[in-house]
C-alpha cells in the first residue's frame, strides 16, 4: 500500500500544495509507524491467505482426484455386479419358463381329467335328478289326492252342518215381526 503522501496529486497551485504537503507530513510523523506496520501486516496476511488458499487448492484437488477414483472404482464395481445379475436373471427366467411350460401341461391334463370326471358326474346328477323328481311328483301327486278327499270330506260335513236358508229366513222374519210388534207374535 502507497502512503497517503505518495497517493495525493500534488496541487500546482502553490499554496494548497504546500499546506497539503504540511498536512501529508504531519500524518506521516503520526501515523507513519502505524501505516507501516499496518502495510506489513496486511502483506503477511496476504501471504498466508494465498498460501492457505493453495494448500486448499493442492487438498481438494488431491480429494477430488481420490473421489474420482473412488467413483471410478464404484461405477466398474456396480456395472460388474449389474452385469452378473443380468446374467443370473436371464437364466432364472429361462428356468421359470421351463417350469411354466411344465406346469402348463400338467394343468391341461388335469383340466382334461376333470372335464371327463364333470362329464361322468354330471351324467349321474342327471339320473338322480330325474329319480329324484318322479319320487316327488308321486308325492306330490298322492299329498294332492290325499288333500282332496280331505276337502271333500270336509265340504260334506259342513253341508250337513250348515243351516238351512229357509229355516233361516223364516227365523229372521219371525224375529223382525216380534220387534216389530213388540214382541207379541202373530197368529198363524
Amino acid at each position: 500500500m502507497a502512503a497517503p503522501a505518495e497517493a495525493k496529486v500534488p496541487n500546482p497551485s502553490g499554496k494548497e500544495g504546500q499546506e497539503g504537503a504540511n498536512v501529508d507530513k504531519i500524518r506521516d510523523i503520526l501515523f507513519g509507524s502505524q501505516m507501516r506496520d499496518y502495510e506489513k501486516r496486511f502483506a503477511r496476511l496476504e501471504e498466508n491467505v494465498s498460501k492457505a488458499v493453495e494448500t486448499l487448492r493442492e487438498d481438494m484437488a488431491k480429494r477430488f482426484d481420490a473421489l474420482s477414483g473412488f467413483v471410478q472404482q464404484e461405477t466398474e464395481s456396480l456395472s460388474q455386479r449389474l452385469k452378473t445379475e443380468k446374467s443370473e436373471r436371464s437364466d432364472s427366467l429361462k428356468e421359470l419358463t421351463r417350469e411354466l411350460k411344465e406346469a402348463s401341461k400338467m394343468l391341461e391334463k388335469k383340466i382334461g381329467q376333470l372335464e371327463e370326471q364333470f362329464a361322468d358326474g354330471q351324467t349321474e346328477l342327471r339320473s338322480k335328478i330325474l329319480e329324484h323328481s318322479k319320487a316327488v311328483m308321486n308325492e306330490i301327486e298322492k299329498l294332492r289326492r290325499e288333500s282332496a278327499a280331505a276337502l271333500d270330506r270336509e265340504v260334506e260335513a259342513l253341508r250337513d252342518e250348515k243351516t238351512d236358508r229357509a229355516a233361516l229366513a223364516d227365523l229372521f222374519a219371525e224375529f223382525s215381526l216380534r220387534l216389530k210388534n213388540g214382541l207379541e207374535l202373530p197368529e198363524k
